[in-house]
């Protein structure tokens, strides 16, 4: 089932998300759900958060090649363990802030401990555009968006082009 998403500025975006305590039936529907959310947007991750819930689940596909088999990933209670020294400038966006980009620095490579729907514990290496995209979804179960990355000028600007575009679909 496809669900909205939620659009900056709001403040269930800002905060701090509950750890899973249990792969349930219903963590497992609901990541079934952000993944379609995610794919339907069209986007490449998506965090709890974004769906109006405060719990440690992304999922994430970064698999971009056409032919390519998509490489669906959903991680439950999602952790970085490492960072590289070394740097990674993307022109982020987000399914939460929608039309608007900005270069945001992040390590090049990073390490991620997760639990998946069998409720077993994960490890994994990431580089490349999964290491960003895995950064900017835990980012959004600690509260934060991929413009907290960026100057208060741009970020200010951004928020109010959001705030508009929120008026604009109240009024329909």
């Amino acid at each position: 089932m496809k669900m909205p998403i939620l659009i900056h500025p709001d403040p269930r975006l800002k905060k701090l998300c509950d750890p899973v305590a249990d792969v349930t039936g219903d963590m497992a529907k609901l990541a079934q759900d952000m993944l379609e959310t995610m794919y339907d947007a069209p986007g490449i991750g998506l965090a709890a958060p974004q769906v109006g819930v405060l719990s440690r689940l992304i999922v994430m596909d970064c698999v971009k090649e056409e032919g390519e088999p998509a490489r669906p990933t959903v991680m439950f209670n999602p952790e970085i363990t490492a960072a590289s020294d070394a740097v990674n400038v993307y022109e982020e966006g987000c399914l939460s802030i929608p039309e608007q980009y900005a270069e945001v620095t992040r390590p090049a490579e990073v390490e991620v401990r997760w639990i998946d729907f069998e409720g077993r514990e994960q490890t994994a290496g990431l580089d490349g555009l999964w290491a960003t995209c895995v950064q900017h979804e835990i980012d959004h179960l600690n509260g934060k968006l991929f413009i907290d990355h960026i100057g208060p000028m741009k970020r200010q600007l951004i928020t109010r082009r959001m705030q508009k575009l929120k008026r604009e679909m109240a009024r329909g």
